[in-house]
């Protein structure tokens, strides 16, 4: 049974096989495999709207099951900034480094204990014929003043989640993956994950 991950993003497309590894029935693909075609815009209002859009279009596109993920960081001292806008905070074209350079100066003046945020994740399954699923997982921890860490991409540097003490940049890959918000998402797909067994 294949299912394809709606994303051409390197780093969230090898967190996501990671932890889809226990459905050993999946053969996992992603959009990398399928190099003509153009996903939607990301035009949703939410994290919800944009990862149901992606899915679904993917899904009829390709005539395949297909999961989709939205997430970014929310720093409610900065009225839910970067939220939807966390890939291209800094810009439409915006490296991780420039949209972590720029939540740094837009946070420089904000101190503890106002430094709170959280990663939103949403994932979406959709089939051929539509959406089946939309689920929400959620990681609260405080954002640091610099960078610590070399491992994880977009803000995981500047993130520290609540009771460990180390960024998900400093963290190893396999425990970041048991503790993420997108994992948490993930876990509220599994039945649903495994009924893909016998269809």
């Amino acid at each position: 049974m294949q299912l394809v991950i709606a994303s051409r993003n390197v780093h969230k497309i090898r967190e996501l096989r990671a932890m889809l590894k226990a459905y050993k029935f999946l053969d996992i693909l992603s959009l990398l495999d399928f190099p003509h075609y153009t996903p939607l815009p990301e035009t949703g209002e939410t994290f919800q709207e944009n990862a149901s859009q992606k899915a679904v279009h993917a899904a009829q596109t390709l005539n395949r099951w297909t999961l989709a993920d939205d997430t970014g960081l929310v720093v409610p001292a900065l009225q839910g900034a970067p939220g939807v806008l966390s890939a291209r905070y800094a810009g439409v074209n915006a490296t991780d480094p420039e949209n972590r350079k720029k939540l740094l100066s837009e946070m420089e003046e904000i101190l503890e204990p106002h430094r709170q945020g959280y990663f939103e994740c949403w994932l979406a399954i959709a089939a051929p014929q539509g959406l089946k699923k939309c689920v929400r997982g959620v990681c609260e921890g405080t954002i640091l003043t610099e960078e610590k860490g070399g491992k994880g991409f977009g803000y995981d540097s500047l993130f520290v989640k609540y009771e460990y003490g180390k960024t998900f940049s400093e963290l190893e890959e396999a425990l970041k993956n048991r503790i993420s918000h997108r994992r948490k998402a993930l876990d509220k797909l599994h039945l649903l994950l495994e009924s893909l067994a016998s269809a």
